[in-house]
């Protein structure tokens, strides 16, 4: 139960009043006629079942007598005044709280937000790694692919001859001859036999002679030992395998010096491809035919 001791009440509401500045402007008149128009809403005997009627009726009468004297009135207002005052000061101090808050999270914000123009700059450097490693790529697989192509070679002429000027020659003890069925749709190319023939030596070149149906080439290794090591071993890709044979076989002393002789006569490989490719090999094996013959006799 309120009374009109109590601060905290709205006289103003209780009649049904505007509040506040509009409150403060009301005539006496028009307090009272809100008065009485209330009264009758709120007059117990039109209430009956509702227990809180009397007590309403009692807080109507007690806001009106407050209202309706002058002192009363103006300290009541003055109240007013003051609260919506405070109500005023304490939204100013929520509010700037607010954007002091606002403006502390956005510090916080920028403080741990990344520099645009850092960024930038790993970004550049990031791409500028990726293109560095790109163009290593490239020229490493540009390099991989042109050191399969002929190149001339020599024919061992007995010590020394490395600086004896005689390039274009080919020690056919280096030489292998490699083939193979042409029995599926990838075949065998000079960089594929070039890697397989690396894991027992060095490879000088890899010359490759295509027919219809079969598949050769001239492995020239980079030694003799280089030679014997990769014969018998290479095997290949299992489902077409590799035929790897000497081009000279090991010869016999006699032998020796015949080949030697007849060495001078051996075609250079500067370019084996095509008719030159089978000029040569015709040549050599023509050579060998004959130092057999002559190992009979």
């Amino acid at each position: 139960m309120q009374s009109s001791m109590d601060t905290e009440v709205d006289h103003y509401a209780v009649l049904g009043l505007p509040s506040g500045e509009k409150g403060a402007s009301l005539t006496e008149q028009e307090i009272k006629k809100a008065y009485k128009s209330r009264a009758m809403e709120l007059h117990p005997d039109k209430r009956p079942d509702d227990p809180n009627a009397h007590a309403d009726f009692l807080n109507l009468q007690n806001s009106y007598q407050v209202l309706k004297d002058e002192k009363a009135r103006k300290l009541f207002d003055a109240l007013l005044t003051i609260k919506r005052e405070k109500i005023h000061r304490q939204g100013q101090h929520d509010s700037k709280r607010r954007r002091m808050m606002s403006d502390l999270e956005e510090r916080e914000r920028s403080a741990f937000a990344v520099d645009p123009t850092m960024k930038a700059q790993e970004e550049e450097k990031r791409i500028a790694r990726q293109l560095k490693e790109e163009i290593a790529r490239i020229i490493a697989m540009h390099t991989k692919k042109t050191s399969v192509v002929s190149t001339p070679l020599k024919k061992d002429r007995g010590k020394g001859s490395a600086d004896s000027g005689g390039g274009g020659d080919v020690a056919l003890d280096k030489v292998l001859k490699v083939s193979w069925e042409k029995i599926g749709v990838e075949d065998y190319t000079a960089q594929s036999l070039k890697e397989i023939f690396l894991e027992f030596g060095g490879v000088e070149d890899v010359v490759i002679k295509s027919r219809k149906k079969k598949g050769s080439a001239l492995v020239v290794m980079a030694s003799k030992d280089d030679a014997m090591a990769a014969t018998g071993n290479v095997l290949g890709n299992l489902s077409n395998p590799l035929l790897v044979v000497p081009l000279q076989p090991a010869a016999s002393p006699v032998a020796v010096s015949a080949e030697k002789k007849e060495a001078d006569d051996v075609p250079k490989l500067n370019n084996l491809v095509g008719a030159g490719y089978k000029a040569f090999e015709d040549t050599v094996l023509e050579k060998l035919r004959k130092k057999a013959a002559e190992e009979q006799k």
